[in-house]
Parts: structure tokens; C-alpha cells; sequence
């Protein structure tokens, strides 16, 4: 027979959300089932967490102590660009592969940096670098930076044209 459960103990849970959507009961139940948490309060909670993030897809971290959950969303670079461009709200059952082509600013592209750099969501050594990868997210979402392509702004990034601050 396994060991008798501790309900002290802090369980980490991550999984994958549409935001402002309850997620299915028999997709969370055979995860937080085991620790006595009811499936469909936890997806109620999720829902009310990530209403912020109402049709993208988020990461979040159920955080399990004492059959009580808390939930914490963790946004990947993708959601903060698709945010950070204003777009309205979409049914992702009605509108399949959609094209996001809107233009952001550097200074939206530097502040998502620094909210990635925050999270330890970065493998770069300096602010400069995070730019970058953002800039890469921006170019495979399929948006548009201050008007230019975000592999152009990379080259001016390089060529020390655009400044990014130290951190």
C-alpha cells in the first residue's frame, strides 16, 4: 500500500488554459483528484483567475496546500505580445489560425522583457537579449514593431541604432 497523503505538503500544478473558460472537469480530475480537491471548483477558479486573459492560451500554476488551491497565471511570451496588441476577444471555436497584425511599440516590446526577466522566463544575460527573444516571438506571432519588421529591429538592436536600457 502507497503512503499515507500528507495534506501539509505544497503540490505544484501546471497545466495549460484558454483564459476566462472554465477547463474540463475530466481533464483536471485525474490531476487534482488525488489530493480531495473538487475538479469543478478548481476550474471555477481558473476560470476567475484568468479572466484578464479572456481566448489566449495561458499557463497556470495550481498551487496546493491543505486541500485549498491557490491559482497563479505564469503568461509565456506569445500571450503578453497577443495582449500587449489590443486585439478583441475571439472564439476560438469560430475563428481558426488568425493572423495577429498589429504594431507594437519598442517600449511594449522592453516592458514584456522585463516582465519575462521577472518570471526567470529568460535564458539571456542582459535585458538586451530578452529584447531579442521577444522580438522573435513577434516575428512568429506575425506582428509589426513601430512599423518594421521585428528581424529589422533586431539588426538595429545590433548595430547599436535602438538603446535598450541596462535593465
Amino acid at each position: 500500500m502507497p503512503p499515507k497523503f500528507d495534506p501539509s505538503v505544497i503540490q505544484l500544478i501546471t497545466l495549460r488554459t484558454t483564459g476566462g473558460e472554465v477547463a474540463a472537469s475530466s481533464a483536471l480530475a485525474p490531476k487534482i483528484g488525488p489530493l480531495g480537491l473538487s475538479p469543478k471548483k478548481v476550474g471555477d477558479d481558473i476560470a476567475k483567475a484568468t479572466k484578464d486573459w479572456k481566448g489566449l492560451r495561458v499557463t497556470v500554476q495550481l498551487t496546493v496546500q491543505n486541500r485549498q488551491a491557490t491559482v497563479s497565471v505564469l503568461p509565456s511570451a506569445s500571450s503578453l505580445v497577443i495582449r500587449a496588441l489590443k486585439e478583441p476577444v475571439r472564439d476560438k471555436k469560430k475563428d481558426k489560425n488568425i493572423l495577429h497584425t498589429g504594431n507594437m511599440s519598442i517600449d511594449d516590446v522592453i516592458s514584456i522583457a522585463k516582465t519575462m526577466r521577472d518570471a526567470d522566463k529568460s535564458f539571456a544575460r542582459e535585458l538586451k537579449g530578452t529584447v531579442k527573444e521577444i522580438l522573435g516571438t513577434c516575428n512568429s506571432v506575425g506582428c509589426t514593431v513601430d512599423g518594421k519588421t521585428p528581424v529589422a529591429i533586431q539588426g538595429l538592436i545590433d548595430q547599436g541604432e535602438i538603446e535598450i536600457p541596462a535593465n
